[in-house]
């Protein structure tokens, strides 16, 4: 008995070691909305069983979101012909993308796109100014989504300018943010669905042209949908345009610009391009009067235009956005650059949502969206040779701030608490028509704009920031870091003072040394503000601005 049950239980045995299905582990990868997204693909007996995606660079709370949902999705289908993760396409195509990729190399190959080497820019001048531009325009459409709800959008152009003494553009860096409302169909089209506790608006989760539902805006949602905003430069490839991408139809633009004043570019912009959308003139234009304005050029004329047009074909100034208004307002930002030479430069734009502060008289929440602005110049060595740093904060009409700007939500929202006297009570609801936003968009400043009008602790917003941009010269973007967080609050990021009520920044300053000390004391004279709450991430806007540097040689006073 005993030797049949050996004999059954070792056939057992073999059976089930002739029947085990060796599973395989697959590796794919592709491009997603932040940086690569990687897959592992577990298959057996030539099915789906379990996908684990990773993405780091996906944004917090939408792309995670794909992240953790979608593998599920995949590996219960048995392949990528799943619905997507709503408001989060471009991460869920990537997952999808990256699963084919690592079961079909071949057919789905991953391809790392080469990056033109662009030609460094160079300029010699024996003085130089620094200036920084933010043009703010609303957009009405394009049209409306299938069930008639029309598409609106805001325009941020920022530009980072270095001119010379006769105003003439020595090099620039120029980025744009666009966000429209969730039932625009572009794939990667940052979005702004409004401020919790405004009606839904319609949403085209999967960019078919086609309303899938609504996006009930919560405060959670709210900071997320701010913090993925993504600008040109940074949506990349996402971005494809007829010719090229945003990005290099700006790298083009921005080699127009050098050697012109503003008021060059204004001349070339009216002289070359097209009085209907203001796009560069191209020969053989079926619109009779394009075609009329570039007959009447040069030859001379006609050949630059063409090298222009091989990389640049999108408008200076249309209902995308107003590129001249940002290089016109960064001319007249522009202060004296004292340095004597800089070998790269970088923009960075952070976006950052705020939650408060409080309510109103009728308890209806105050909320805020903050861009910081970034333009910087570099050393050798990678220390930062200069620096301008603007920020533009915008709330609902309920704070009672007297120049902040404001936004009540897109047109056909149902308005928002209105203090118009700015006397911390409810005046009307500020429920906007498409003139009203349009207007609304346009007023927008930036708090170095605002200039006396936000008046802080210590002096202006502008004069704070003009002290910390001393504090950053020198330092690397780490080191920056470093003193924020050797010598700031770790509760609201503000520098340590002497003589603080509050024990643990008490207890963090007395453990400093007497020089750390006399530094504080010296920053403080002019600086009390954060480098990183809830009024915005400036630390985060130089990080960006030395992600994004480009090389260059720029040499003053010689």
């Amino acid at each position: 008995m005993k030797k049949l049950l050996s004999i059954v239980l070792a056939a057992v045995l073999v059976l089930g070691v002739i029947g085990t299905v060796q599973a395989e582990e697959l590796n794919g990868i592709a491009k997603g909305f932040g940086g690569e997204v990687t897959v592992v693909v577990t298959v057996e007996d030539g099915k789906i069983t379990n996908v684990v995606a990773k993405g780091d660079n996906e944004t917090p709370g939408i792309g995670t979101k794909a992240l953790e949902e979608l593998p599920a999705r995949i590996a219960e289908a048995g392949n990528t012909d799943v619905d997507v993760i709503a408001t989060a396409t471009v991460t869920s195509n990537a997952i999808k993308a990256a699963v084919n990729n690592a079961l079909d190399p071949v057919a789905y190959p991953y391809v790392v796109e080469e990056k033109p080497v662009l030609e460094k820019a160079s300029a010699t001048a024996a003085d130089a100014y620094v200036g920084l531009g933010v043009a703010s325009m609303g957009r009405l459409g394009p049209g409306a989504d299938d069930q008639g709800v029309p598409v609106y959008s805001f325009n941020q152009v920022v530009a980072g300018v270095v001119f010379d003494a006769e105003g003439r553009i020595l090099m620039s860096k120029v980025d744009q943010t666009e966000v429209a409302t969730p039932n625009y169909d572009g794939a990667t089209m940052p979005h702004f669905s409004g401020f919790p506790g405004q009606l839904p608006y319609n949403n085209d989760a999967d960019h078919d042209a086609k309303v899938d539902g609504k996006v009930e805006v919560t405060e959670d949602s709210f900071l997320a949908e701010v913090e993925s905003w993504q600008t040109k430069r940074e949506r990349g490839e996402g971005y494809v345009m007829g010719t090229g991408y945003w990005a290099q139809q700006m790298d083009t633009f921005e080699r127009v610009f050098a050697g012109k004043t503003v008021e060059e570019v204004k001349e070339w912009f009216a002289r070359y391009c097209s009085d209907r959308n203001g796009r560069p003139l191209k020969a053989g234009s079926s619109n009779e009067q394009d075609a009329a304005k570039y007959d009447a050029l040069t030859d001379e004329e006609k050949t630059m235009l063409a090298d222009v047009t091989a990389g640049a074909t999108m408008s200076l100034n249309d209902g995308h956005g107003n590129l001249i208004a940002a290089l016109e307002k960064a001319y007249e930002n522009r202060v004296p650059l004292n340095i004597e030479s800089a070998a790269a430069m970088g923009l960075g734009v952070a976006n950052m949502g705020r939650i408060g502060p409080g309510a109103d008289d009728k308890d209806v929440p105050v909320y805020s969206f903050n861009d910081v602005f970034a333009f910087v110049l570099y050393n050798e060595d990678g220390t930062i040779a200069a620096s301008v740093v603007d920020q533009l904060e915008v709330a609902t009409p309920n704070y009672d701030g007297s120049t902040m700007p404001h936004f009540s939500g897109f047109p056909g929202q149902g308005g928002y608490n209105y203090d118009s006297d700015h006397d911390a009570k409810v005046d009307a609801v500020l429920d906007n028509d498409d003139n009203g936003f349009l207007a609304e968009v346009e007023s927008w400043q930036t708090k170095r704009e605002r200039g006396e009008g936000y008046v802080m602790g210590t002096g202006y917003w502008a004069q704070q920031m003009d002290r910390f941009q001393q504090v950053f010269a020198g330092k690397t973007t780490e080191e920056i870091n470093e003193w924020f967080a050797a010598y700031c609050s770790d509760r609201n990021g503000r520098p340590l003072k002497a003589g603080s009520s509050n024990e643990q920044d008490a207890a963090k300053y007395d453990a400093l040394s007497e020089e750390a000390k006399t530094m504080l004391a010296d920053v403080t004279a002019g600086a009390t503000m954060s480098l990183n709450d809830g009024h915005g991430n400036i630390l985060a806007a130089l990080e960006k601005a030395a992600a994004n540097k480009v090389e260059i040689e720029l040499t003053i006073g010689k």
